[in-house]
């Protein structure tokens, strides 16, 4: 029998990087997102045979072991042997063969939280075999502690979530890594034009997020005021963008974007770069009327507020890059099991 699970990406709107410690801890975080058709995706397969293999389909990396073996966590495949070994700790008393594969629909480093999506992926496979008794905010915890924790992964806490839930999410994030998820009841039509008008595209740029989010830290722990300011703002930002969603006011969002792009240049540096810099102006100038770099910056994806009908001239500007547009839909379903 397989076992199987999907967990979507996840475009951050606003209030990105308002949920990395200690800007929650000490001031509280509030982040808008959106998970889209983008999928982190797992498969465990029980095995008559005394060993473990794990493999990442699209990265073409395997690894296997005996059932006993210590595991090691090294640059190869870090997170599936993390999340192993913790389930190994936690809840499997007689370990037990079996393959795990995944497969995730955009690169490392894009800044669409590709790889807590893929923990809750992997952990969503292990419940649905072990028929673990994890609700939702657990799974998200889980992740969480195991990337942040027992790995010491640099990052923040919504991405974990938005892949459970699913959906449009209001976060709020506090002291204790205290989490309250506030699913959004945001009109069809209005879901439908921001879908419309919000641009995908990948730089071809990756990037290791987990250096610009430790500067980040930094800034926050020695109290840096510019960097302080830009982060309040920002989360003003993801208040603001739920007003103007459940208020039908499209358009404001590109706005509110713009501003966005604007404050969080001053988070860290290595946000922002030149080439990233060039997109953006020559966006604006074809019409978009604000965007942001996805994730903690520096390269992967970027989104454009396109108004009326010209993404279609911000495509054909964007097209003398290396870089790509990517087409998606918002979806509704977050973390998905089955067994077959």
């Amino acid at each position: 029998m397989l076992h199987r699970s999907k967990a979507p990406l996840r475009l951050g709107l606003a209030g990105g990087g308002t949920d990395v410690s200690p800007f929650s801890d000490l001031y509280g975080g509030t982040i808008l997102n959106a998970t889209i058709s983008l999928y982190a995706q797992a498969t465990i397969e029980p095995i008559h045979q005394p060993k473990v293999i794990l493999q990442a389909l699209d990265r073409n990396e395997r690894v296997e072991f005996g059932l006993d073996d210590d595991i090691i966590i090294d640059e190869l495949l870090p997170l599936h042997k993390g999340i192993y070994k913790r389930i190994r700790q936690d809840y499997l008393k007689e370990p037990r063969g079996f393959r795990l594969s995944t497969f995730v629909d955009a690169p490392a480093g894009s800044g669409l939280g590709t790889s807590s999506t893929l923990a809750v992926a992997i952990i969503g496979a292990f419940v649905e075999w072990l028929k673990l008794p994890l609700g939702s905010y657990e799974i998200a915890r889980y992740a969480y502690d195991i990337e942040r924790v027992d790995l010491g992964m640099a990052g923040g806490k919504q991405d974990q979530y938005a892949a459970t839930f699913g959906g449009v999410n209001y976060m709020e994030f506090f002291a204790d890594d205290k989490v309250i998820v506030n699913p959004l009841r945001i009109g069809h039509k209005y879901l439908r034009e921001l879908e419309h008008n919000l641009l995908l595209y990948y730089t071809a740029q990756s990037r290791y997020s987990s250096t610009i989010i430790e500067e980040q830290q930094k800034n926050v722990r020695n109290q840096n005021e510019v960097s302080l300011e830009a982060m309040h703002r920002l989360k003003q930002q993801a208040t603001d963008m739920k007003n103007a969603l459940l208020t039908g006011k499209i358009h404001d969002i590109g706005h509110i974007l713009d501003d966005g792009f604007n404050h969080k240049r001053q988070m860290a540096s290595g946000i922002s770069t030149p080439h990233i810099e060039e997109i953006y102006q020559e966006a604006k100038h074809a019409g978009a009327l604000g965007g942001k770099i996805s994730g903690a910056g520096g390269g992967g994806f970027m989104m454009f507020y396109c108004p009326d009908t010209a993404k279609y001239e911000v495509e054909k500007v964007l097209s003398k890059f290396e870089g790509h547009i990517v087409r998606y839909s918002f979806v509704e379903e977050g973390l998905y099991t089955w067994s077959i």
